[in-house]
């Protein structure tokens, strides 16, 4: 899924007040962890998680990972937090058109 630019400055904008709802620890990226990703994207198609660790290369090798796992769209990352979106079947928000 590819979103323009209008849609990920709306995206972010929504993001702006929401607290992270998944942490990972130092156990890492494992599969609970990847489940409570699917869960809050199933809920809430827009997300952000907090990742641990100060190498930037590791970060973005787990953002790459959680994206192609869940089908996600990374949104933005700030530091240590990426804010993720996934439309549901509900289609909680409704994106600008392009």
């Amino acid at each position: 899924m590819q979103l323009t630019n209008k849609q990920k400055q709306f995206l972010k904008s929504m993001a702006h007040s929401l607290r992270p709802v998944v942490l990972l620890g130092a156990n890492g990226l494992t599969e609970g962890v990847l489940a409570e990703i699917e869960i809050a994207l199933a809920h809430h198609e827009l997300i952000k998680v907090k990742l641990p660790g100060d190498d930037r290369e590791m970060r973005n090798a787990v953002i790459d990972t959680i994206v192609r796992e869940t089908n996600a769209v990374k949104v933005q990352l700030i530091g240590k937090t990426v804010i993720l979106y996934r439309p549901s079947d509900d289609k909680k928000i409704e994106l600008p058109k392009k």
